[in-house]
């Protein structure tokens, strides 16, 4: 009942109410990354959803456009900006996703959805990670998200999956708010970043 019907509703609710606290530090953040980016403030990317079903997910954009000599975009690590490393530092470039919430295409707790390339590279026990919407936050992010192995995360997620309930998802609301004031694993490395999921199949390697 909660899966089929509640968890919809419920995220529709509480989506709606946090874009309306969240209007005033919203209007804020874009006034910021207008001051100090050069093109859009919003990134958007497409992304699975439910049953692999492509949507477009919005984020607060972090990064410059910034080349080097070569005319090519320099590694990401030096394309963040300072208000985009302090959005990252807490999270606050994930606060556009509420408006995926609202939408339809997102849920507040959920797997989060990963790249469309990746999805060749699924196991049949990793596409289950599909079987519900994805989330804003989810299981896998409030036990280590980047500091452990894409392994691991697809065992958490799935495991989400398989025991999906109103208790759960409140605990991971809970641990997700307090892992974000305490600015708690948001990246295992301040200086590096997660390596993509295809390219850690071939190296083996966490991150870059």
């Amino acid at each position: 009942m909660y899966k089929k019907n509640i968890k919809a509703v419920l995220d529709w609710i509480l989506a709606f109410v946090l874009l309306i606290i969240l209007s005033p530090f919203i209007m804020i953040i874009i006034i910021l990354l207008l001051a100090g980016l050069e093109g859009p403030v919003f990134f958007i990317h497409e992304r699975p959803g439910l049953h692999n079903k492509p949507f477009k997910m919005i984020k607060f954009r972090t990064m410059n456009n910034k080349r080097g000599p070569d005319g090519e975009l320099l590694p990401n690590k030096q394309r963040i900006t300072k208000i985009g490393a302090f959005l990252r530092k807490f999270s606050l470039d994930e606060i556009p996703q509420v408006f995926n919430v609202i939408n339809g295409d997102l849920s507040l707790v959920g797997p989060r959805p990963l790249e469309m390339r990746y999805l060749s590279y699924y196991t049949i026990e990793q596409i289950h990670r599909h079987d519900v919407k994805p989330g804003i936050t989810g299981w896998a992010q409030v036990n280590g998200r980047n500091s452990i192995s894409w392994e691991e995360k697809f065992k958490l997620d799935i495991w989400y999956v398989d025991n999906l309930s109103f208790k759960l998802d409140m605990k991971i609301l809970y641990l997700t708010f307090i892992k974000v004031i305490k600015h708690e694993a948001v990246n295992s490395d301040d200086q590096n970043t997660v390596v993509p999921f295809d390219e850690y199949l071939k190296t083996g390697k966490t991150k870059v």
